[in-house]
């Protein structure tokens, strides 16, 4: 941040200044905003519902001071003018337009808990060294989700106010509970019919153990289908190990087979950066525009379960992924640029919040945080947790996260109790330490899970936040990417439309 200089008769006071001083001072009259300096030389300027300039450096001072001139600094004073920086009078006329616009950026608060992740099973037949989870061994059925718990997590999931939900099956490997998925698909189906309740399914798999019964199920109640391919094949198989060394292949087959039967749209897939990744991002990129997908997201490994046992494979400094995210984003650009569309889902989520009025429904990105109230998860043991990442953490012997048992816990004591209200506390960041005078905050969030497991405690602690790391360093580079050509921000533009 930009500290201005303290004069000799403001060190003798910490008293605010009459408020006569700020009344004639210039001739307008500061709203809130926050700024912050490029590495480019600018600067930028982020108001209270997320408007944006990039301007030159000291402007900031220039506004703070009352130095502008109306007629001198005729376009930049008008631009603070119309996107609420400054206002000639004390009251901005158009208080009301800021108000709704601030409600919109917070409606994602409107309907509740959206996501409900069922994890089906812990079984799976990969060994990955980054796994977050404690898998076991695929013929332990044991470890599948009962059909009681199935249908008093269907229950709970009814009694969300959101009219739109959505189910999705986690394991382990979720396919190989899949007469445990069909039994929940049907059931949550018939239910949503009786309320009117909308309900989108969702599979995460490896799509190893993937039959074309499996297919026509997934076909007949438009269930998506989600993969992980860490790049090309000599990557993927060491990131996700599989006794005969054919995960790449699986993956690949698995992927073609969606797109016959279930179209290209009803399939995607995420990447995990382990440590050997970080050599890799062209080639990562590469694979995924070579498949015939339209977007990547390029995201770091979660300090979570075994992710955390291998520090050879999977522990690097988040200046490391910078590094390689950036260098991934200028080939997507570059790709964008010759005419090709295909972009960085990450960046996008980031661009929607900068570049639109609309709010965005991403975890990670929200404030309050995204846990309970967008996303809740149904573990296959009965137990309840706040979010995926919580449900981690669990398997690592702590249980901060966990909201009670689907034998014992009603509606109100998982969604209102006071876990709910302490999680929520601790995670609006326009109050917390470090973020509430951040440029950023707007287009940012809070992640109460990982400053828990990282750093002791639900607040956490910025300047060592690998969250506020990521997230500073992107968003920095996206403010200069769209300052340095117009025809970045166009790209941009396409990317939050589509």
């Amino acid at each position: 941040m930009i500290t201005l200089p303290v004069t000799g008769a403001e060190r003798k006071s910490r008293k605010f200044l009459d408020i006569s001083h700020y009344d004639h001072a210039g001739n307008y009259h500061l709203l809130p905003f926050r700024f912050v300096a490029l590495r480019n030389g600018r600067e930028v300027l982020v108001n209270e519902i997320g408007d944006f300039l990039i301007v030159d450096k000291g402007t900031a001072r220039r506004i703070i001071n009352r130095k502008l001139d109306p007629f001198e600094d005729s376009e930049l004073y008008a631009d603070l003018i119309a996107n609420f920086f400054i206002s000639q009078t004390r009251v901005p006329a158009l208080l009301e337009v800021i108000a709704t616009r601030y409600r919109t950026k917070k409606s994602f608060l409107d309907h509740f808990t959206a996501l409900h992740i069922f994890v089906i099973t812990l079984r799976c037949e990969h060994t990955c060294h980054y796994c977050q989870v404690s898998r076991v061994s695929e013929d332990k059925d044991t470890f599948d989700m009962g059909r009681t718990h199935i249908d008093k997590g269907i229950e709970l999931m009814m009694r969300s106010s959101n009219p739109h939900v959505t189910m999705e099956f986690q394991g382990g490997e979720a396919l190989l509970a899949f007469d445990q998925i069909m039994y929940a698909v049907q059931r949550a189906s018939a239910e949503s019919q009786k309320i009117g309740k909308q309900i989108s399914f969702v599979i995460c798999t490896n799509l190893a153990p993937l039959k074309k019964e499996m297919l026509d199920f997934c076909l007949k109640y438009k269930i998506i289908i989600s993969t992980s391919l860490d790049g090309p094949e000599f990557l993927h198989n060491k990131n996700r190990h599989k006794k005969r060394n054919d995960s790449y292949q699986l993956a690949i087959s698995g992927i073609r087979k969606c797109r016959e039967i279930l179209g290209n749209d009803a399939v995607s897939a995420l990447t995990t950066t382990s440590t050997l990744s970080l050599d890799y991002p062209h080639e990562i990129v590469g694979e995924y525009i070579n498949l015939g997908f339209n977007s990547i997201f390029l995201r770091p490994i979660s300090p979570f379960g075994f992710a955390v046992k291998n520090d050879r494979k999977n522990k690097y400094d988040t200046d490391r992924f910078l590094e390689f995210y950036k260098k991934g984003l200028d080939l997507i650009i570059e790709h964008n640029l010759n005419g090709n569309f295909f972009r960085e889902d990450y960046a996008s989520i980031i661009l929607k919040k900068i570049l639109s009025p609309f709010p965005v429904g991403y975890v990670d990105l929200q404030s309050p945080a995204g846990m309970i109230n967008n996303v809740i998860v149904f573990n296959y043991d009965g137990y309840i947790y706040a979010s995926d990442e919580a449900r981690m953490l669990a398997e690592m012997k702590d249980y901060t996260f966990q909201l009670g048992h689907l034998d014992t816990a009603g509606y109100e004591d998982i969604f209102y109790g006071e876990k709910a209200f302490s999680f929520a506390e601790s995670s609006v960041n326009e109050s917390l330490p470090g973020c509430s005078d951040c440029a950023f905050q707007t287009y940012c969030g809070s992640d109460p899970v990982l400053n828990h497991s990282t750093q002791g405690n639900l607040i956490g602690h910025r300047p060592t936040s690998v969250f506020c790391q990521k997230n500073m360093g992107i968003i920095s580079h996206l403010f200069e990417l769209i300052d340095s050509d117009e025809r970045i921000l166009k790209i941009f533009n396409n990317w939050i439309e589509n």
